[in-house]
């Protein structure tokens, strides 16, 4: 294994994952100000949660003062989509340690997840350098960018009436584009998207999200297949 290679690979493949999140990042730590917090609690949330639309609930329910047990449990509501991702990504990472695993996993966020997803898809192997070199220049970013956005955040009124948080579902579209070309790609998106929207309405936000996803895990399941690697 050529670790500068490794290393380069993994930042390069995190360049397009900052720039995309930047403005989020911002956002969130402008927003997390205007709901109370202070410039370290920001950061703090950034580091420990790292999770965007999970820090974007918590700040929203931190300023309507809801109980914090409800807080947390909304933010693992949230997140329970990660859970599903260390399952996939758990296929490709079958020499990696078992401390490499638990350390690796908590950096698993969305873009991680896709870019470690894109990587096994090109036949390359997922190593711990290679994933921590993308983890590891998306993670000090999203940092930098929460704390940016709370220091200079009160330098706008309300950023909320930028439409920015508009990035983050356009964000998250190209994400799901990127596996477009994948068998049953569609009705298992369908079938996500039609079940989200219904526990939207029906239970609300944030349970919308992991029943959306569990509902497209199975329809998945249901409609079966091989994986690409048995494919091949």
């Amino acid at each position: 294994m050529n670790a500068k290679r490794e290393i380069a690979d993994g930042i390069r493949s995190a360049m397009p994952v900052i720039f995309a999140a930047a403005p989020f990042g911002l956002l969130f730590g402008a927003l997390a100000i205007d709901n109370g917090f202070s410039v370290f609690e920001a950061v703090l949330m950034s580091a420990t949660v790292y999770a965007g639309a999970s820090q974007m609930v918590g700040i929203n329910l931190f300023g309507d003062h809801i109980a914090p047990w409800l807080i947390v449990l909304s933010i693992f509501a949230v997140n329970f989509r990660h859970v599903l991702y260390s399952a996939v990504v758990g296929r490709h990472v079958g020499h990696w340690s078992k401390l490499q695993r638990y350390f690796g996993f908590f950096f698993l966020i969305d873009p991680q997840f896709a870019e470690a997803e894109k990587r096994a898809e090109d036949g390359k192997t997922v190593t711990f350098l290679w994933y921590m070199s993308t983890a590891t220049a998306i993670y000090a970013s999203w940092i930098l960018e929460g704390w940016l956005g709370a220091v200079f955040g009160k330098l706008v009124a309300n950023p909320a009436d930028y439409g920015v948080d508009f990035l983050l579902p356009v964000y998250f579209l190209g994400l799901v584009m990127g596996f477009r070309k994948r068998p049953s790609w569609l009705p298992v998106v369908a079938v996500s998207a039609v079940a989200s929207i219904g526990a939207y309405v029906l239970v609300g936000s944030p349970w919308h999200v992991s029943l959306g996803a569990l509902a497209g895990v199975l329809a998945a399941a249901a409609i079966g297949g091989e994986p690409a690697e048995a494919a091949e």
